[in-house]
């Protein structure tokens, strides 16, 4: 009889912010947030956020509500997101929760941004400028079809 044994890593699967993350995007799922709730748990979100990434999510979630408004604020993994239907269409990444560089504006799969067979579903961001924001205004309401 043979006895397997596990291997050991020296480092972790996950870093501790992935973990938070998914423990937090496992409260949201039990939350089962109405439209009202998810809206007030995108602006709490915000609101904890510091410089520039609070500037950056406050202008994004102004642009996105205004572009789409059928679409839902609500929490994904922690981020403020956006979704239609109960799908995440589009979500914000502050630089400071994965101590990132850049802030992210990032879309989903189900996003109906396809155009050949490679298109961008990620944006780096430091700051928005009206030309910035009429582009994303552009592709919230492509992605919402």
């Amino acid at each position: 009889m043979t006895t397997k044994t596990r291997r050991k890593t020296a480092e972790p699967t996950f870093t501790a912010e992935e973990r938070a993350a998914m423990k937090e995007r496992a409260r949201e799922l039990k939350a089962g947030a109405t439209r009202e709730e998810g809206e007030q748990a995108v602006r709490t979100k915000i609101a904890e956020m510091t410089g520039a990434d609070r500037a950056l999510a406050e202008r994004l979630h102004q642009v996105i509500t205004a572009t789409a408004p059928d679409l839902a604020p609500k929490l994904w993994y922690g981020m403020p997101a956006y979704a239609l239907d109960g799908q995440i269409v589009c979500f914000f990444q502050d630089a400071q929760k994965f101590k990132a560089r850049y802030a992210t504006l990032g879309f989903s799969d189900q996003a109906k941004l396809d155009d050949g067979e490679m298109w961008p579903t990620s944006y780096a961001l430091k700051e928005l400028s009206a030309a910035d924001e009429e582009k994303i205004a552009a592709l919230v309401k492509k992605a919402v079809g």
